[in-house]
């Protein structure tokens, strides 16, 4: 059963091997490295399991990491993550699909694992990926599953919201990005599950909203008839996209 959550965001700079000593939105690095503390201080887990957008539904070797010279050619070398013990960062996978090749991780997973790397979570963890373009039933079911995975499970939920927020943005400006942007904080400062499984995928898709599917898995592992009163302790758009940072003791 699910025994808390959290939300992040998935933006590469919050990677630090990427961005090193440069102070690259701070508060929002800060925001995800306590939200997954008390994530894992208050739920006692089992098991972590990381949920994030991909191309396809499927789970990922425990101990895969993201590719960094995806995104920063510049680099020499990709270190094996720090804080990963030898026996404890395996665990079982998540169930869905069929496991994917040792190849470049999606970005959600990628930093969500990186996240757990950084606060000394060493378990049993599972990453999962989740069709971006998966429909809010098999989002629902998707989310269902990973809640049987083990008796603790502590669910660290990755990405973004609208990518259309400011004439800035990556994808150029939509005056419905706030509105909908207004309706994912509040179901999240809520923890109102329904909410979230209602979000529609097409508008979604349209406001380049990559965690929408995401977002919906949540509400499929917590289940659409509960509430999950969350902290939000980050919701803005410092590059026009939507990051929200969000935990749910459950």
């Amino acid at each position: 059963m699910i025994t808390g959550a959290a939300v992040v965001p998935s933006p590469p700079l919050l990677a630090r091997d990427l961005t090193g000593r440069a102070t690259i939105a701070p508060e929002l690095r800060q925001a995800c490295a306590s939200a997954v503390s008390r994530l894992l201080a208050a739920s006692r887990p089992d098991m972590v399991a990381v949920v994030g957008g991909g191309p396809a539904t499927r789970s990922w070797p425990p101990d895969a990491r993201l590719n960094l010279l995806a995104f920063g050619p510049g680099l020499a070398v990709s270190r094996r993550p720090r804080n990963v013990a030898a026996s404890g960062g395996g665990g079982a996978g998540v169930l869905v699909g069929h496991p994917a090749p040792r190849t470049q991780l999606p970005l959600a997973l990628g930093i969500g694992a990186g996240l757990l790397d950084e606060a000394g979570y060493a378990g049993p963890r599972a990453l999962q990926a989740i069709d971006v373009t998966a429909s809010p039933q098999d989002c629902l079911w998707t989310g269902a599953r990973i809640a049987e995975l083990a008796s603790r499970v502590a669910l660290l939920v990755v990405g973004d919201g609208s990518a259309r927020c400011t004439p800035a943005a990556p994808g150029y400006f939509d005056e419905r990005a706030a509105e909908f942007g207004a309706r994912v904080e509040s179901a999240l400062r809520g923890g109102d599950m329904a909410a979230l499984a209602a979000i529609d995928a097409s508008l979604a898709a349209e406001l380049m909203a990559g965690g929408r599917a995401a977002w919906q898995v949540l509400a499929g592992a917590v289940s659409p008839q509960r509430q999950a009163p969350g902290d939000v302790l980050y919701a803005d758009a410092p590059f026009g996209v939507a990051y929200y940072v969000s935990v749910h003791p459950l």
